[in-house]
């Protein structure tokens, strides 16, 4: 069984949004060689996400409208998280509730999706570094 790792890296200049990464994750599979296994996609830091949904920009608009009112970003002092000094508590929250990782199958070297299904990196507390990990396994 091979084991193959690929980190991406993300610098959003805004505090939100939503990256669409099929497009890597599928030349990462392409570059491992793998044929029949598993990918782990996942993001390195505890205010982004992975996802797997529609690309449709209807729906990632819903997903920031929706995540606001669940985590809304202020007033920054109705968080305890923020009397550290940060002011990113909603982030950790929306992070949450996007989940941290996709794990996909894969099937004669591609991504085994159902219809309309592609993988996202969500941002929730941008301008800055972050990674994500690419963990590909199998034969």
């Amino acid at each position: 069984m091979k084991s193959w790792r690929k980190e991406l890296t993300f610098n959003l200049p805004q505090r939100r949004g939503f990256v669409n990464i099929t497009r890597e994750v599928e030349a990462a599979i392409r570059d491992s060689g793998v044929k029949e296994g598993l990918v782990l996609v996942n993001a390195m830091h505890i205010t982004a996400s992975v996802f797997i949904n529609d690309d449709e920009s209807g729906l990632h608009q819903d997903y920031e409208k929706w995540l606001e009112r669940l985590a809304p970003h202020e007033p920054i002092a109705q968080y305890r998280h923020n009397d550290t000094g940060e002011d990113n508590a909603d982030a950790h929250m929306k992070r949450q509730v996007m989940g941290r990782e996709a794990v996909v199958a894969i099937t004669d070297g591609r991504l085994d999706f159902g219809p309309w299904e592609q993988i996202f990196y969500g941002e929730f507390d941008g301008r800055r570094r972050k990674r994500v990990l690419i963990k590909i396994i199998g034969d």
